[in-house]
């Protein structure tokens, strides 16, 4: 079996150089003049913290937060440690509201 770490004569001269700007060379640096800021896919939103008020359901808040009742179950997944009957909540109760 052969690991990464197994060459003794990797070179890593270049690493952590800052001195290189020139794009295309072999050993230059990667070239992101063209990456736009903005929202991104691969990370999630943030998390909010709701408690929960007198009336309310899973459904109730997820129509709240989502603008869909049939997303009670992602509230449910991200707090079935404190929600063992999805039926069930109970005034006070601070539920995680995923992104």
């Amino acid at each position: 079996m052969t690991s990464l770490n197994d060459n003794q004569n990797a070179d890593f001269s270049d690493v952590g150089s800052y001195g290189s700007t020139s794009a295309g060379s072999s050993g230059g640096s990667a070239d992101f003049s063209d990456v736009k800021s903005g929202g991104s896919t691969t990370v999630p939103g943030r998390a909010q913290t709701y408690t929960v008020k007198k009336g309310d359901s899973l459904i109730k808040i997820a129509r709240e937060f989502y603008g869909d009742a049939g997303k009670w179950k992602k509230i449910h997944a991200a707090n079935a440690d404190k929600i063992p009957n999805p039926d069930l909540i109970h005034p006070g109760l601070q539920l995680t509201i995923p992104a």
